[in-house]
């Protein structure tokens, strides 16, 4: 079991919009999650023009794959390397810290992570 970053065990991140690497709603990790989807990150308009500027378009709808595209205020778990890039741009969103795996911190200090957090 996976805890969070209160050592406590990991909760939800979003159902919908369903999200995580094993689209199971958590932001738990595996060898196979290359990326570390680890970061619930509470999506802003400024970080999703941000990922959009980097590849990473979140916003717009993929029918195809059933991803309707993300809005502010949408949770969503992120790979801990783009939340860091964000953080060091100056525009990384909130986060929820009993969403967010603690093997997020392999990649971005914990302090920093909890200073962004909202609970």
């Amino acid at each position: 079991m996976q805890t969070n970053l209160y050592d406590k065990p990991l909760i939800v991140c979003s159902t919908s919009p369903m999200t995580g690497f094993f689209r199971d709603g958590t932001c738990r990790v595996s060898f196979d999650d290359q990326g570390s989807h680890s970061v619930c990150a509470i999506m802003t308009d400024e970080f999703l023009e941000f990922s959009k500027s980097r590849g990473n378009d979140l916003s717009t709808p993929m029918p195809n794959y059933g991803f309707k595209g993300l809005k502010a205020g949408d949770k969503w778990c992120l790979c801990a390397l783009r939340w860091k890039e964000a953080y060091e741009a100056g525009c990384a969103p909130k986060i929820d810290g009993h969403a967010t795996s603690n093997q997020a911190i392999k990649f971005i200090p914990k302090e920093i992570l909890l200073k962004f957090s909202v609970n």
